[in-house]
């Protein structure tokens, strides 16, 4: 009974200090999605990645066409083809086919290497202005509303503006 009555006085004791520590607590949040929408480069970045991205297109699309030339090609000929000559045929299809999706696989991991380096330093620029931001008003939080994290926030708690200030937009 002694040690029921230490141990709920210690959990009222440290619900107590929770809620303090909760209370003096400030709390922030921003969209990010917006920032990021506003941040310098963004749109250059943007540019840049779509024209690389059209370029790996039209190569996909050049290998694509050769395959179905050389295909079609096949098909229309295999029968006055010797036996040797189908196989060889048909082991340069395969091996087209492999280059074409191995190329897929290639550009895809290659694009997503390419937003990332083209998009670190503007994600690195906010999130510094954020954390500076935060620092220099006290937040002990900052919510990040387009994630969908926060169900209520005060509009006046927004550090939009301040953040945007300190990039200079």
């Amino acid at each position: 009974m002694k040690n029921f009555f230490r141990i709920s006085l210690l959990v009222v004791l440290l619900l107590g200090l929770n809620s303090n520590v909760f209370s003096q607590a400030k709390f922030g949040h921003i969209d990010t999605n917006e920032l990021l929408q506003l941040m310098p480069g963004r749109e250059e970045a943007r540019q840049e990645l779509e024209r690389y991205a059209r370029e790996l297109e039209s190569t996909f699309t050049a290998m694509q066409r050769e395959f179905q030339t050389k295909y079609q090609d096949f098909l229309e000929n295999q029968e006055s083809f010797s036996q040797l000559i189908r196989q060889s045929r048909e082991r340069e299809l395969v091996s087209l086919q492999e280059r074409i999706m191995e190329f897929q696989e290639s550009a895809q991991e290659d694009l997503m290497e390419k937003e990332n380096r083209l998009l670190r330093p503007i994600i690195d620029k906010a999130r510094t202005a954020i954390e500076e931001v935060a620092k220099e008003n006290g937040y002990t939080y900052i919510f990040d509303t387009s994630m969908g994290v926060v169900l209520y926030s005060e509009p006046a708690d927004n550090i939009m503006e301040k953040v945007k200030a300190k990039i200079g937009i």
